[in-house]
C-alpha cells in the first residue's frame, strides 16, 4: 500500500515528505491509522546516523497511537476502530529463551525494530512518521486511556523504558528511589515510581526543574552539582534509575546506594561514561546495571498501570513540518518533556 511518510535520505539532509510501501494486512496483521507519534531521542540518533547503523531512507517513530482500520482473518485480540499502540518492536524470532519468557526486547536473534530493521541487520522497516502502519497482532498494544491520547504516545518508549527497570529491581511502597535527570525519560520515571509508592528523589543539574519535579511526584529534589546536598544522601537509596543520555561521572550517584543496591542506566550517551571507581562498588557490594525497554506483555502491563493511575507524558504537540526544528530544540534540551507529532499534519509537500 502506498503510504505517505516523512523520511531522512541521509545523515545530513532534513526529513521531508516521502512515499513508502506498506504490506497489505496478512491473516495475523493489524493495520493502524496513525493519529500521534512521539519523538524519541533515538529518532534523532538514527536519522543522523549517530549510531553508525542507519538504513536509508529512514522513517523514524516508535511511540505510535492510532485506531485500527483493518485486521487479518486470524486476529482475535482487536477489532476495527479500537485504539491501539505500537512501541519499539514489530517482530522477534519467537523461539529463543528470551522470547519464550516474554522478553522479546532481548531476543537472542535480535528483535525487529519498528524502524531501521532487525537489530542484527536485515531489511529496513519504516516507523511512525507515516500515515499508517501494519504490524503483527502479537506486537500491537491495547490503549485503555480514554482521553489525552496524544500524551499516551510517549509511554510506548519513554514509559516502558522507565517502568521496566523499576519493576525488574522490585521498587515498592516506602523505598527510597532516585531518578537522575528530568527529561523525556526522567519525568516518566518520577511519575511511575511515585505511583508505585516510592519516596522519589529527583537529581538534576537545573534548579529551574525543581517545581516540575515536585509536580510530577518527587518528594525531594537535589541539585547534583552541590557536593553537600549529595553527601547528605550517601548510603541511603534502595534503587537509582539514571536516565541521563549525556556522558557524565557515575561515581557520585553510586555512592548514594545502600549496600547490595543497584543503579540502572537507561540513557544511551553518544560517548561512553568514564569507568566507575571499582572501590565504590566492591566496598558496599553495589551494582551497576542496564535496561533496554520491556517485552510486549510488560509494555501492556505498563499501559494498564498508567491508565489506572492517570499517568501520561507531559508533551508539546508539533506539526510534521516542524520535526527538523524539534530535533534542534531536543539537542538544546528545549522541550518539556516530549514532542508528539499530530499526524493529521502530514502532507505530501513541505
Amino acid at each position: 500500500m502506498t503510504t505517505l511518510a516523512s523520511a531522512a535520505q541521509d545523515a545530513t539532509t532534513p526529513l521531508a515528505p516521502f512515499i513508502i510501501e506498506r504490506r497489505a494486512p496478512g491473516p495475523d496483521d493489524v493495520q493502524i491509522d496513525i493519529l500521534y507519534c512521539g519523538v524519541c531521542h533515538s529518532d534523532l540518533h538514527t536519522a543522523r546516523n549517530e549510531w553508525k547503523n542507519t538504513l536509508y531512507p529512514s522513517v523514524p517513530g516508535h511511540e505510535i497511537v492510532g485506531h485500527i482500520s483493518a485486521i487479518g482473518a486470524n486476529v482475535t485480540r482487536f477489532k476495527l476502530g479500537d485504539m491501539a499502540g505500537v512501541g519499539c518492536m514489530v517482530d522477534s524470532c519467537m523461539h529463543c529463551a528470551s522470547c519464550g519468557e516474554g522478553l522479546e526486547q532481548y531476543c537472542d536473534n535480535g528483535f525487529t525494530g519498528t524502524y531501521n530493521g532487525p537489530v542484527f541487520g536485515g531489511e529496513n522497516t519504516f516507523g511512525g512518521y507515516s500515515s499508517r502502519i501494519v504490524v503483527k497482532q502479537k506486537f500491537v498494544l491495547r490503549i485503555s486511556h480514554k482521553d489525552n491520547l496524544q500524551a499516551v504516545a510517549p509511554l510506548l518508549c519513554a514509559g516502558i523504558t522507565t517502568y521496566s527497570p523499576l519493576r525488574q529491581w522490585g521498587v515498592e511502597k516506602g523505598q527510597k528511589v532516585g531518578i537522575v535527570g528530568l527529561g523525556g525519560l526522567g519525568h516518566m520515571g518520577v511519575k511511575i515510581a511515585a505511583a508505585m509508592g516510592a519516596h522519589v528523589v529527583l537529581f538534576t543539574t537545573s534548579a529551574s526543574k525543581v517545581e516540575d519535579a515536585r509536580r510530577f511526584g518527587a518528594a525531594e529534589v537535589v541539585i547534583s552539582t552541590d557536593p553537600q546536598a549529595m553527601a547528605a544522601h550517601q548510603n541511603s537509596f534502595d534503587f537509582i534509575l539514571n536516565t541521563v543520555a549525556a556522558q557524565h561521572d557515575l561515581d557520585p550517584f553510586i555512592a548514594l546506594l545502600k549496600r547490595d543496591c543497584t543503579m540502572t542506566l537507561v540513557g544511551a550517551p553518544e560517548h561512553p561514561h568514564p569507568a566507575p571507581n571499582v572501590f565504590g562498588l566492591i566496598f558496599k557490594r553495589r551494582r551497576l546495571g542496564g535496561s533496554l525497554i520491556g517485552g510486549i506483555r510488560e509494555t501492556q502491563e505498563m499501559l494498564d498501570f498508567c491508565a489506572e493511575h492517570g499517568i501520561v507524558s507531559d508533551i508539546e504537540m508539533i506539526a510534521m513540518k516542524d520535526i527538523n526544528t524539534a530535533y534542534e530544540r531536543m539537542l538544546k534540551s528545549d522541550v518539556k518533556y516530549r514532542f508528539v507529532i499530530d499526524m493529521a499534519t502530514l502532507q505530501a509537500t513541505p
